[in-house]
């Protein structure tokens, strides 16, 4: 089997998964139905564009969840966490750069709020509870992170995490980072393009 269809199967299956869970609506590890934030801003009252970035594991999958979102504009897979000089995916994946595999999400907040972004990324995007881990990928790259881009992101964020932990909503603690975003590097083209051009054009 060539490179490339090796990594359309594997891109394939990550959007496959990814779309069921969409379907379903509730994380694995969780043990309900994920409730809405009680702390989140209301929808603006014009359209306009935000940014929020979100790290659960590979980023195909990830990415794939956020595509198919009404409100979201449009996504880039990427790396967070780390410096620009050590954002390419032979680095990362040494595990040594800091940067954590990170999709950023353009979202219009006439139609969605950052709060029911964060409900997504908790409920079906990943499992929150795996400490520098997702699945069979292991290490802080793999590590689930809210990059903030202000302080309305960390507030809503935290108490988001905050609900969720004393609600018990999981079967274990949640070990998501809320950080501030000093830089988003987009990975390389190959990266972006395998969702885009392999997995969306078979949808």
């Amino acid at each position: 089997m060539s490179m490339r269809l090796l990594l359309g199967v594997v891109i394939l299956g990550c959007a496959i998964f990814a779309k069921f869970l969409v379907g379903h609506g509730t994380n694995a590890a969780s043990k309900t139905p994920i409730p809405a934030a009680k702390v989140d801003q209301p929808l603006a009252s014009t359209p306009g564009k935000e940014s929020a970035v979100f790290a659960g594991g590979c980023f195909w999958g990830t990415q794939a969840v956020f595509e198919r979102v009404k409100g979201v504009i449009h996504t880039t897979a990427g790396y967070a966490g780390g410096s620009a000089a050590t954002a390419t995916y032979d680095q990362v994946t040494t595990e040594t750069t800091g940067h954590a595999e990170s999709v950023q999400v353009v979202y219009d907040p006439s139609k969605i709020t950052y709060g029911q972004l964060l409900r997504i990324f908790f409920s079906v995007a990943h499992d929150p509870t795996q400490l520098n881990r997702q699945g069979p990928d292991v290490g802080s790259s793999y590590r689930s992170a809210i990059f903030y881009v202000n302080d309305d992101q960390k507030r809503i964020a935290s108490a988001y995490i905050s609900q969720l932990d004393n609600a018990k909503v999981f079967q274990g603690r949640i070990v998501t980072e809320v950080t501030p975003l000093k830089g988003f590097y987009r990975a390389e083209d190959y990266q972006d393009y395998a969702l885009r051009g392999i997995v969306c054009g078979a949808c």
